[in-house]
């Protein structure tokens, strides 16, 4: 059996919706289950609006003729902070049955040959702590980890940043503490359990 035929094409308008179609995909394949009220809801709709923006492109994957896997591209050297020009890859996906055949490796490619072309001396991806194939995908395409993101719900920060503040109920559990300590061992008196 020979090998499949793999071809990348930048996303243009025509290609967008197959871009939409494989992320609807992609959330299927990583079990992803619907966001709860008040987070953004990522669809169709603000995926077609993000790669109309200039700064931000995809290519498109084809094993055989058939869409297998897209990339996207933001030029994340728009960053002030940053001291180079840099491309950074904010997702890139190919369907189960196509991976091994070269797909994601003909993406890299794709998004190498555009960052020559805009002169970016830089590529950058973020990649889940918890995805070891996608770490694995990278280190062997030369990528070696340069920070660590932290993330953090705003709920759960604001939990942390309440348990910070030292108020009045607070000192006042820290006396009744110090006072049964204090009773316990003033009778001699060890931990019963209930």
């Amino acid at each position: 059996m020979s090998r499949p035929t793999v071809m990348v094409r930048k996303a243009d308008a025509a290609l967008v919706d197959i871009v939409c179609q494989l992320w609807e995909e992609s959330r299927s394949d990583e079990g992803a289950v619907q966001s709860d009220s008040g987070v953004r809801k990522t669809t169709a709709e603000s995926i077609r609006s993000a790669l109309s923006r200039p700064q931000m492109l995809a290519f498109v994957g084809f094993c055989d003729g058939r869409p297998a896997g897209y990339v996207v591209v933001d030029d994340c050297s728009l960053n002030p902070f940053s001291e180079s020009s840099c491309l950074c890859i904010e997702q890139i996906y190919v369907r189960k049955d196509d991976r091994g055949v070269g797909v994601a490796r003909a993406l890299m490619q794709a998004v190498a040959t555009f960052a020559d072309l805009q002169g970016a001396t830089e590529v950058a991806c973020m990649v889940p702590s918890n995805v070891r194939d996608a770490h694995r995908f990278y280190a062997r395409l030369g990528f070696t980890p340069l920070t660590v993101r932290r993330v953090a719900s705003t709920a759960a920060l604001r939990r942390k940043l309440a348990g910070d503040q030292v108020g009045p109920r607070h000192a006042l559990d820290q006396v009744l503490l110090r006072r049964r300590i204090a009773r316990l061992r003033a009778t001699g008196g060890g931990l019963t359990a209930h």
